[in-house]
């Protein structure tokens, strides 16, 4: 878990603008993309810049089936409107939008499409910007175990959406059972912090001082491995994100977690305020 200071205390749903906004893993085109929060989401927040970290789109799913509800052309309206407004947006695929590389350095509307990018914070510290797919061995040495484990990994979604179901009836919040089981599976072969140190020394050899990806569906900030690495989470079981704050600063929001607390509030002011 991160440390207090690191998570963007939020104690309204008011607007908040930010120099940057990091997304990854929103997996458009499933059925496990909590869309709903992520529109949410990006009511609430604006920045002069946005990056968006690969796995915005999953098109492994699309190509096997088609899925693209009305809240999904939402998302991407909503993103490109942002960038009508004068936001700046930058993509970088990953390896389940992984088409789109094929036109790198071209635009779709405001949206540039760069194999990688180097952000640079107000506090001047610069920060390598990648999906972080090409340091997953399992995607890169074998496409189809990784592909497999994609449709293993749809299956435990679905499996969790029940079990969201069921919590809420009994008035438990949101928990992510398939965050959780994948977790503990990654933890046991030590997956996540052997991603994270090759991460961080990919940066350390490119010149700079810290790294943001996506990937592997698990945010963080820490400087464990000698170098600033920051991870977005994702948008299919933790619906976070990262931000870079007005005065520098470096925050990740779990987002389901401050508007379902919002939403529980507000239920429970209504009876009170009807009488």
């Amino acid at each position: 878990m991160p440390k207090d200071d690191q998570i963007e205390p939020l104690e309204d749903l008011t607007t908040r603008h930010y120099r940057a906004i990091f997304l990854s893993d929103i997996h458009l085109g499933t059925r496990g993309c909590q869309a709903a929060l992520l529109l949410e989401f990006l009511r609430f927040h604006d920045a002069d810049l946005i990056y968006l970290i690969g796995d915005i789109v999953d098109g492994w799913r699309l190509r096997r089936s088609w899925y693209w509800p009305q809240a999904h052309n939402d998302i991407v309206q909503k993103i490109l409107r942002k960038g009508r407004k004068g936001a700046r947006i930058i993509y970088v695929p990953g390896n389940h939008d992984e088409f789109l590389r094929d036109y790198l350095d071209g635009h779709f509307g405001s949206i540039r499409i760069v194999g990688r990018a180097v952000h640079e914070g107000l506090d001047g510290k610069r920060h390598l910007i990648l999906h972080g797919d090409e340091f997953d061995v399992v995607v890169r040495h074998a496409r189809f175990l990784a592909i497999l484990g994609d449709w293993a990994y749809d299956l435990a979604l679905k499996a969790n959406t029940t079990f969201n179901i069921v919590r809420r009836w009994l008035g438990f919040p949101y928990w992510s059972l398939s965050a959780w089981a994948k977790l503990k599976v990654k933890n046991a072969v030590n997956f996540i912090g052997e991603f994270e140190r090759v991460v961080a020394e990919e940066a350390r050899q490119n010149g700079v001082d810290g790294v943001i990806c996506g990937h592997i569906h698990h945010a963080a900030i820490h400087d464990d491995y000698g170098i600033r690495y920051m991870n977005t989470g994702d948008w299919v079981e933790s619906c976070t994100a990262i931000v870079e704050t007005l005065d520098g600063a470096y925050r990740i929001i779990r987002w389901s977690e401050i508007y379902q607390k919002h939403v529980l509030a507000a239920a429970t002011r209504k009876p009170l305020e009807a009488a």
